[in-house]
């Protein structure tokens, strides 16, 4: 599937093939990750969304029972997205590439931004990037920097993390910060440590990339 395919491609192509990232697709557009709750905690979620808007800048809301919006044009929320999650009890439960078994219309999907839209950015300006380089979905840490509690809702910052040549570190955070809606400027540059992480090779979601050498880990 070639890199340079509009949104509505890439959904299709998604619905219908095994597609595990959708990172270096559908370039210069807004990328997002979906989060869908019971109505019964949505304003929760809100809530801890509004007090974290850092880690969970919302770009849009399907309302319960709502399975497509101006966001994903003729799209379908439950069967558009590569792969979906579903945890229960706390528990992840399975992992699907349709999830319109789990949707009712008791289900609201918040659509939050994601770090892949900024990646074109990057790429345009010299800075490779790990794991579009490599194939890979992109490594994710579980960190040491707690999120405000908010309803039921509570739990660390998860961060995604690229290494970025020492040299162009500071680009990287000019031109993400450009771009709050899906993160933006890095949260930490440098020692894993710092943050609670211990193994840079040992993601707790995505892949683990080779490091190339004389690049420090970026993490947004």
């Amino acid at each position: 599937m070639g890199m340079m395919q509009t949104p509505a491609e890439v959904r299709a192509f998604a619905r219908t093939h095994d597609m595990t990232t959708t990172a270096g697709h559908a370039r210069g557009f807004m990328q997002a990750n979906l989060l869908a709750v019971p109505q019964e905690y949505a304003f929760d979620f809100l809530l801890f969304a509004q007090r974290n808007p850092k880690p969970c800048p919302i770009v849009g809301v399907l309302e319960a029972g709502q399975y497509t919006s101006e966001l994903l044009p003729g799209g379908d929320i439950r069967t558009d997205i590569p792969a979906y999650r579903v945890f229960e009890n706390g528990e992840h439960t399975a992992t699907l590439a349709d999830a319109t078994s789990y949707y009712t219309d008791d289900i609201v999907s918040f659509l939050i931004g994601c770090s892949f839209t900024f990646e074109n950015a990057l790429v345009e300006n010299g800075i490779s990037i790990a794991h579009i380089d490599q194939g890979r979905n992109v490594p994710m840490y579980r960190t040491s920097i707690p999120c405000a509690p908010a309803g039921v809702f509570s739990g660390p910052m998860v961060v995604s993390m690229r290494p970025i040549p020492a040299s162009q570190v500071s680009d990287a955070v000019r031109i993400t910060s450009r771009y709050p809606g899906v993160h933006g400027a890095p949260v930490h540059v440098g020692d894993p440590a710092a943050i609670g992480i211990e193994d840079l090779s040992q993601p707790d979601f995505g892949e683990a990339v080779d490091i190339p050498e004389v690049t420090i880990p970026v993490f947004w």
